[in-house]
């Protein structure tokens, strides 16, 4: 079982201008197992569309792979600086902020040209204490500086990084001539958290670059974008699909079940069924079908959803896979569990590893995939895509 004091929920979200078919800003992350550490990095390209894009994606890339190596930051920015192109006289760049979260808590957080990263510790601003600058290498450097700063998270801490969209929406309007500002910016910040304690990364973000849109009168003027990490109290769920490979197994695999004391699915019809004899309690189908594709649900006490198996999880990985922040999820068995996935931070999966021979019938669709081949992916994207801890028992 996953241990840990907290967990750190990160959520981006990103908007670009109308009729930019890519944005100029860009996000990437890694997470570094062996060291336990996680590093984010969100850089801003000069100007718009592809140029902006690449530069941002060059910038963000090499500030990632530099800071795995624990490259000094103003060494790795001096590269950086001389690895961009220029353009004419004019030097082209890209802005960046890294934020590297380390396993006992520790935070550490560089800034170039980026609007200040805020800190909230509750619903007060906290201002840590080590604060310094640097200074960039190279004689054409000159003037450029890296500010950093390093802390220990607490429980209900946030850190909120943006792009100068944000910060800068709303510019030449009646309403903010000069932009919408960072001092309007920590405002709305902490009335949104001091109303909603508890919102998540997620929706935070989203509110914020909903605000920036609206300052620009729903017209974008360059590329905005908003990250929000939150360090809170975990929250737990437990997916069980499959039945055990002998069939000896199932109470103990019963008993691991009714003992879990956070949200639980089924997915598959055999595993409910051995779930709903063991602990004896009927097992009843819904007839209601919101995905014609898929096999309705059914309802098992104490079970938040019970659904069909291979069909529902395979669509769980498609989901999955293709989820960003534009995603509407629906009323579909899939999306009910990957709605679930998104709202817990340790998922702790049971996954039977006994064939279905139904699923051998040549006439099944291609697609159909052995379940624990799609339950392996449907991890590496719970834990790379959307930092989840998964906790995973094959039986």
């Amino acid at each position: 079982m996953i241990q840990q004091i907290f967990h750190t929920e990160i959520d981006v979200q990103q908007l670009r201008p109308k009729g930019q078919e890519v944005s100029g800003d860009v996000f990437i992350s890694q997470q570094f197992s062996e060291e336990d550490r996680t590093i984010l990095v969100l850089s801003d390209g000069i100007g718009h569309g592809v140029k902006a894009s690449v530069l941002a994606t060059l910038t963000a890339t090499m500030a990632m792979n530099y800071s795995s190596f624990h490259t000094k930051p103003e060494i790795a920015a001096q590269i950086i600086m001389d690895v961009l192109p220029a353009a004419g006289e004019k030097p082209n760049y890209a802005t960046f902020t890294v934020i590297e979260i380390e396993k006992d808590g520790l935070v550490k957080i560089i800034n170039y040209d980026n609007p200040p990263v805020i800190i909230l510790r509750g619903q007060q601003l906290f201002k840590p204490a080590k604060v310094y600058e640097l200074k960039v290498g190279g004689a054409e450097n000159s003037g450029k500086l890296l500010r950093c700063l390093e802390f220990y998270a607490m429980k209900e801490d946030r850190i909120i990084f943006l792009t100068d969209g944000v910060t800068q929406s709303g510019i030449d309007t009646l309403k903010f001539k000069m932009g919408w500002g960072h001092d309007k910016t920590l405002s709305f910040i902490k009335e949104h958290v001091e109303n909603q304690p508890f919102i998540s990364a997620t929706k935070l973000a989203r509110k914020i670059v909903n605000k920036a849109l609206t300052n620009d009168n729903y017209s974008l003027k360059d590329d905005t974008s908003c990250g929000v990490i939150y360090f809170r109290e975990p929250r737990e769920t437990m997916l069980i699909t499959g039945p055990p490979f002998y069939k000896v197994k199932d109470s103990g695999f019963i008993d691991r079940i009714r003992d879990f004391k956070g949200e639980k699915i089924i997915c598959g019809g055999t595993t409910a069924e051995i779930i709903s004899r063991e602990l004896g309690l009927p097992l009843t189908s819904e007839q209601h079908h919101a995905d014609p594709t898929l096999p309705p649900t059914s309802k098992l006490e104490g079970f938040s959803l019970v659904t069909e198996g291979i069909l529902t999880i395979g669509k769980v990985e498609e989901i999955l896979e293709n989820y960003n922040s534009e995603t509407r999820l629906h009323g579909s068995p899939a999306d009910e569990i990957v709605k679930n996935l998104m709202k817990h931070d340790i998922i702790y999966l049971i996954v039977g590893t006994r064939i279905n021979w139904a699923h051998q019938d040549p006439d099944q669709p291609v697609e159909i995939e052995i379940r624990k081949t799609v339950v392996k992916r449907i991890i590496k994207l719970l834990q790379e895509k959307f930092f989840k801890k998964v906790d995973v028992e094959y039986i």
